[in-house]
């Protein structure tokens, strides 16, 4: 039976081109929809933008047909625009002008019509109102990943005594054996002994050749920051391997997701001479919300949400680890600045911009949708490496969930290709007491 999806103003708002993901089914958008789309089109944010970019698709419908009668879709699906007034359909409570409820309304009202209604929104609370109403209600999971099978970056691999010794002597590992464990190109391999427990040894797997091979580099190092567990260890090969120009890490509080980053982006910027300097950003939740509230320049205002970096940044430079002068710290710190070896951006600004031959880190990227990722990732120049850092346990976009946020949709889509890897971070080493909240709270 064919389904009629009623879209939330929010679905287009996350996905422009969610009109087209629903097969070969009816699509209605509410005229409350249109009329929400006509206030967000003058923000000069992403909500803003993907507000327009809706409105030039539905323009386009436009003239193939009447959209109140209904026009076809490229997928073979038909899309309306309800005009009907529902207050009659909903119960007293909610019989008001609220918007929300006017969609839930349009929703109920087709489904008492007979229609196989869904009514798709990112919104929890109206998903909640609209079931108590009786009207099925479903988050937009186009670009949803299952969060329990989310790839780690490195699996253990059980292999014959002997081709441990096979693997140290010659540099490599056919695993074209192993037809029946899937392995991606640039996932860490743990490779143990079928025999005796601890005789193991640490690989990339290259799946071009079905081969396992050493580490990049054994014992990693960016300006005095050492791997303190094997996780860590993958993460700084995947940094400073050239080769691998998109990296995402993902991890919990204190992992030491940002801290490796940026002391890699240092060592290759500032010392290897790899990139020109090294960007980093965060968005700023909401995504695009002005900061002109701010006091001070561009950069003053920056600093307010740019403090988690320069935190990390200041225990890089005080390499005796809180010995060196205060002062001295803050005048390195200064001189990264002044000199544009180091650069702070607000994603509001990332747009329309070509960004080539530097290491960019985008924090806190769980709190972007996949439609921005993929306008980040495109910024990308010739020889730009971008390093994704993110927790997808900690969000603060209200419309986005661990199985729904932009890091962990670009990590299951890009994960196999030989331009990226990725690392899951499981340990906190900030302190003792971080790593007892992680666990127990």
């Amino acid at each position: 039976m064919i389904k009629t999806f009623v879209l939330d103003t929010n679905v287009l708002i996350h996905n422009p081109r969610a009109l087209e993901t629903f097969e070969d089914n009816n699509v209605v958008i509410p005229l409350a929809v249109i009329e929400e789309l006509d206030t967000f089109k003058k923000y000069e944010d992403e909500k803003g933008r993907n507000a327009r970019e809706v409105a030039r698709l539905l323009d386009t419908l436009r003239k193939k047909g009447n959209l109140q009668e209904g026009v076809s879709l490229p997928n073979g699906g038909k899309l309306r625009v309800d005009i009907s007034t529902p207050n009659t359909h909903l119960p007293a409570a909610l019989a008001h002008m609220k918007v929300d409820n006017n969609i839930i309304g349009i929703a109920l009202a087709l489904k008492e019509k007979g229609e196989n209604v869904r009514f798709i929104t990112k919104d929890i609370n109206v998903r909640i109102k609209a079931d108590a109403l009786g009207v099925p209600s479903e988050d937009y999971e186009s670009n949803k990943v299952n969060i329990d099978e989310f790839y780690s970056g490195w699996t253990t691999v059980t292999v014959p005594d002997s081709s441990i010794d096979e693997f140290y002597k010659t540099g490599k590992l056919s695993l074209a054996n192993y037809a029946d464990q899937k392995l991606f190109e640039n996932e860490f391999l743990l490779l143990k002994s079928d025999i005796h427990e601890g005789k193991t040894a640490l690989a990339v797997y290259k799946d071009s050749a079905k081969l396992a091979q050493p580490l990049w580099f054994k014992e990693p190092e960016s300006w005095g920051i050492k791997a303190l567990n094997r996780e860590q260890q993958f993460a700084l090969n995947l940094l400073l391997n050239d080769r691998i120009p998109m990296v995402t890490l993902v991890g919990s509080a204190g992992t030491g997701k940002t801290l490796l980053a940026l002391a890699a982006g240092l060592l290759k910027t500032l010392d290897e001479k790899k990139y020109r300097r090294v960007l980093v950003s965060r968005p700023i939740v909401p995504l695009g919300k002005d900061i002109g509230y701010l006091p001070g320049t561009k950069d003053e205002k920056l600093m307010n949400w740019m403090q988690p970096i320069f935190d990390n940044l200041e225990f890089i430079l005080d390499k005796g680890h809180l010995q060196n002068d205060t002062e001295e710290v803050d005048d390195k710190v200064q001189y990264l600045l002044d000199s544009h070896k180091l650069e702070m951006e607000a994603l509001t600004y990332i747009r329309g911009r070509s960004i080539p031959k530097q290491y960019m880190i985008v924090d806190e990227a769980q709190n972007l949708t996949p439609h921005e990722i993929k306008t980040i990732v495109s910024r990308a120049g010739v020889g730009t490496k971008i390093v994704m850092t993110g927790d997808p346990y900690q969000i603060d976009n209200p419309y986005l969930d661990a199985s729904s946020n932009g890091i962990v949709y670009l990590a299951e889509r890009f994960k196999g290709n030989e331009l990226f890897g990725h690392i899951t971070l499981s340990k906190s080493e900030r302190s003792p007491l971080a790593a007892l909240a992680a666990k127990v709270l």
